[in-house]
């Protein structure tokens, strides 16, 4: 195995941790704008470097790679943001925890613990 395959294998582990790590977060997130956030941030890094490394262990499909990781990094931040502008527009409600809801423009207090 050469030098540039180990690499490429590595990447996507770490890609792959990425996304595992989404999936975890979004079993542990109080609402749903929290588990969209978290799933778009983890999901768009944990594809990129998937792919990255994939590119990496085969060197002839590096154009195809850039354009697919190109394509994640412009859609998928883009598409999670619209499902969660219909969300708040269809009053999904938000968390206790929440103090600014900056579509509305509505401030909250927080809810001591006691």
């Amino acid at each position: 195995m050469e030098i540039i395959e180990i690499i490429g294998a590595f990447t996507t582990l770490i890609g792959s941790i990425f996304i595992l790590l989404g999936s975890v977060g979004m079993v542990r997130m109080p609402d749903f704008y929290n588990r969209i956030q978290t799933g778009t941030k983890a999901s768009t890094l944990g594809t990129m470097l998937s792919l990255l490394g994939i590119g990496l262990i085969h060197l002839d499909w590096g154009g195809k790679i850039v354009v697919l990781i190109l394509f994640v990094l412009m859609t998928n931040p883009v598409s999670s943001h619209v499902i969660a502008r219909a969300a708040h527009f269809t009053k999904i409600s938000l968390t206790g925890k929440t103090v600014v809801d900056k579509l509305t423009k509505k401030k909250f207090k927080l809810k001591k613990d006691n």
